[in-house]
């Protein structure tokens, strides 16, 4: 599975962006997908992740309420709308896909997922 992720940038606070991810090889051993971040100077973390069926989906607390993850499953992509964005939102977003059958119970999880995108840099000015 290949995983090309887009859509970062430079945004004012306040504003929004939209991330997408387009997934090619074989993906129809897909249990689920995530975004994850990485801030300068720490270590990466969970932002969201959808399953497969788009059936159900978590968030990290501190987006909750502002990012909303979707799937396109006949485009194969997924896409992380983020809305009202924060300085402390700055970093590099990965997507990535799992094709572990347990991914349900630790889709926040990084070690959980197979196959990762090479990021794109989203910075939130104040």
């Amino acid at each position: 599975v290949q995983l090309q992720a887009s859509g970062g940038g430079l945004v004012q606070a306040g504003g929004s962006l939209r991330l997408s991810c387009a997934a090619s090889g074989r993906t129809f051993s897909t249990q689920g997908m995530g975004w994850f971040r990485q801030a300068p100077g720490k270590e990466r973390e969970f932002v969201a992740a959808i399953s497969r069926s788009a059936f159900s989906s978590n968030y990290e607390d501190s987006v909750k309420g502002r990012f909303t993850i979707s799937t396109d499953n006949v485009e194969n992509t997924v896409y992380l709308q983020m809305n009202s964005l924060k300085p402390e939102d700055t970093g590099v977003y990965y997507c990535a896909s799992s094709g572990r059958t347990y991914w349900g119970t630790r889709s926040n999880s990084a070690q959980a997922y197979d196959y990762w995108g090479q990021g794109t840099l989203v910075t939130v000015s104040s």
